[in-house]
């Protein structure tokens, strides 16, 4: 499979084909490629930022969502192959945190090719559950829902025809997110860095401290001020993190 072949699914906002590391970058529920741009803007000439794309929203929209997290996985995944001619890195947040983890398992078990390190942001572990149902709501709860993490523009809040055109997208990855399951013995070998906001109302202390049980490599957390979307504020700091870590990746080799 050609790269140009996976043009739905991957944006380069500002392509560094020079760059020695590549930083896949997956969005939360109902989150877009575009989610990602500040990252992008702010890593390259260094990093080669790949912002996804996920089926059902934005330009995607006509396409059907996924309401899995395991399929999900696997056809991202397929996705990414092409793009493992250079060492990868993955962020993701909230549901895309989940994703990140799936995805890096697939690529260490099928293809031998184990990302250098995930971030995973906004997210509690892979097995730390809660009972959620916010994908069975009607829409009004759906709204109630993104209002409370405050994760969408107000702007889209306040715009029914664009609140009714992003809607389908945000339920079907409620679906898939809240009806994920993971063993407390699943394990990836690549690093994990976790970032977390110390008042996010979808992840405690604990839930995030229990993902070093999900590696056996390394591991650290980075806690900020702030709920679910915290890296909105801190974003200065979060990208000194990253490109930190990612230059200690390249030069590790």
């Amino acid at each position: 499979m050609e790269k140009r072949n996976t043009s739905r699914w991957v944006r380069r906002y500002h392509a560094a084909d020079e760059s020695p590391i590549q930083l896949v970058c997956l969005p939360h529920a109902g989150g877009s490629a575009s989610f990602y741009f500040p990252m992008s803007q702010s890593l390259a000439p260094a990093v080669d930022v790949l912002s996804v794309q996920y089926p059902g929203r934005q330009d995607r929209r006509s396409e059907p969502g996924i309401t899995d997290i395991g399929v999900f996985a696997d056809r991202l995944t397929e996705q990414l192959v092409p793009w493992l001619d250079r060492p990868m890195a993955l962020f993701g947040h909230s549901m895309g945190a989940i994703l990140a983890f799936e995805v890096t398992r697939r690529l260490e078990r099928d293809h031998g090719a184990a990302p250098v390190r995930v971030f995973a942001s906004g997210r509690r572990s892979p097995a730390s559950h809660r009972h959620e149902t916010v994908h069975l709501r009607d829409d009004d709860g759906i709204v109630a829902e993104m209002r409370e993490l405050s994760g969408t523009d107000a702007r889209i809040l306040g715009d029914e025809e664009v609140l009714r055109m992003v809607l389908p997208a945000i339920r079907t990855d409620y679906t898939a997110i809240e009806n994920y399951r993971a063993a407390a013995d699943d394990r990836i070998d690549t690093p994990i860095t976790v970032l977390t906001g110390d008042a996010d109302p979808r992840t405690s202390r604990e839930e995030a401290d229990a993902w070093k049980g999900h590696t056996t490599g390394e591991y650290d957390i980075h806690r900020f001020p702030g709920g679910h979307f915290f890296l909105a504020n801190h974003q200065q700091s979060i990208m000194k993190i990253v490109s930190e870590q990612l230059s200690a990746a390249v030069r590790q080799g």
